[in-house]
């Protein structure tokens, strides 16, 4: 069973003890201080770490450029091809007829001249033919002066007949076949002279053939090959077989080469180049352009143009099929201003604006606040070219009291290292800006 414990009697203050409520208004001051302390410690704290990140942050945008001094000099535009060194006119021999070949007259690197005898076929039955045709000639001939006779005659029994019958003193059907009988007679000769004409085609076909037994050259040159011995059958049926490859004249080659599609429009007709063959790799052999072909060739998707180089070969060092490889100059401009095409494609990094540089240095405040600008936060801005419709309107950066300096020029030809400048505010000896690194 519970109890009801006794009531407990309040405590009365002691004579000279100190009021409770004094004292805790004491205490106050010094807690409402400690509360701040804390957040205080964390304010200082991140102002450090945002005074470091500043400090550092600005050394990383600090630049150095790269520059070239400009220079004025001469500028040479070229285009490289390669190809083969051919003669100027070059022909394939072969034969019209079949055969077994007799004799070979002309050797390799032999000089003929034209209607010289290169090979002869065999001719014994070339000349049969020819005798064949003789024969059948003569009958054709025999054979008209038959024809004629039987003609006069016929035409004199006609003419004696047909008086007679006129005057009654013979009979009209003798007339009627005196009549007929000489026009037989002019049918036959006129098919005698037919045949006469056939025999005589068919012996000068013979004697062509028997001409052609001999292979003779058509040109004055020398004989680059040779594919054909004696006793050789040649069977020109379906294909005529290549005998000989003559050279008209080896002192003045042709240089062809193929000229690639993003090329072929600096190049023109009357163009100088020189070019090297591996034989003489020391040695620079002039030419000249004188043809560029229209018809393109494909090649593994590659498309080019043929451009033909007429060649002095007089000291007779260059040989057909030569490989070479030409550098054509398509333009050349002398004492101009020149910079490196590095230039053209360098652009300014970004660049802290002067308003956020105040900033930073404006105190702590402006350290923990980030402050807006041109270009964005933190005050950056970058520099903006505009393109132009005139692609040889530029704009290069000049090193001028270590900053870079935009400026506008109009450029020129370019050999794909150096470009000339034509005009614009740059001088020679101005230091242009070929590239940038930050400096840590």
């Amino acid at each position: 069973m519970l109890q009801k414990s006794p009531e407990t009697a309040p405590i009365q203050p002691q004579a000279g003890a100190p009021d409770i409520s004094a004292v805790l208004g004491k205490a106050a001051p010094a807690r409402l201080w400690r509360r701040w302390i804390v957040p205080a410690f964390v304010v200082v704290v991140a102002a450090a770490g945002a005074w470091a990140w500043s400090a550092s942050h600005g050394r990383s945008l600090s630049v150095t450029y790269l520059a070239v001094p400009v220079a004025r000099g001469d500028l040479t535009v070229t285009v490289t091809a390669t190809g083969t060194v051919q003669p100027t006119n070059q022909v394939d021999i072969s034969s019209e007829l079949s055969g077994t070949v007799a004799t070979v007259d002309a050797d390799f690197n032999a000089h003929v001249t034209k209607g010289a005898t290169l090979a002869t076929l065999n001719t014994d039955n070339l000349e049969a033919a020819v005798a064949l045709s003789q024969a059948t000639l003569a009958a054709r001939q025999a054979d008209v002066q038959q024809a004629q006779a039987t003609v006069s005659e016929t035409a004199a029994a006609y003419a004696r007949t047909a008086p007679l019958a006129e005057k009654g003193l013979s009979s009209a059907s003798s007339a009627e076949s005196a009549k007929a009988a000489a026009d037989r007679a002019q049918a036959a000769l006129a098919s005698s002279n037919a045949n006469l004409k056939i025999a005589q085609a068919n012996a000068s076909i013979a004697q062509s053939d028997l001409g052609k037994a001999q292979i003779v050259s058509p040109i004055d040159g020398i004989v680059l090959s040779r594919a054909v011995e004696p006793g050789q059958t040649v069977a020109s049926s379906l294909q005529a077989p290549v005998l000989f490859t003559l050279a008209e004249d080896l002192t003045k080659m042709q240089l062809q080469v193929d000229i690639d599609e993003a090329d072929v429009g600096k190049v023109a007709e009357g163009d100088k180049a020189n070019f090297t063959v591996e034989a003489f790799a020391n040695r620079q052999f002039p030419a000249t352009i004188s043809q560029v072909r229209y018809s393109p060739a494909t090649v593994e998707g590659v498309v080019t143009y043929k451009a033909i180089l007429t060649v002095d070969n007089t000291d007779l060092l260059l040989r057909p099929g030569m490989t070479a490889t030409a550098e054509i100059t398509v333009d050349h401009v002398t004492d101009t201003l020149l910079v490196p095409n590095a230039a053209l494609r360098y652009s300014p990094p970004a660049a802290p604006a002067a308003g956020a540089q105040r900033q930073r240095s404006g105190g702590l405040l402006g350290l923990l606040l980030p402050q807006g600008g041109p270009g964005g936060p933190g005050g950056r801005q970058r520099t903006t070219v505009t393109p132009t419709g005139d692609t040889s309107e530029r704009t290069i950066y000049v090193l001028r009291d270590n900053a870079p300096v935009a400026v506008h020029v109009k450029t020129g030809v370019t050999d794909g290292t150096r470009t000339a400048i034509v005009s614009g505010d740059l001088k020679e000896g101005d230091r242009v800006i070929t590239g940038s690194r930050a400096a840590g």
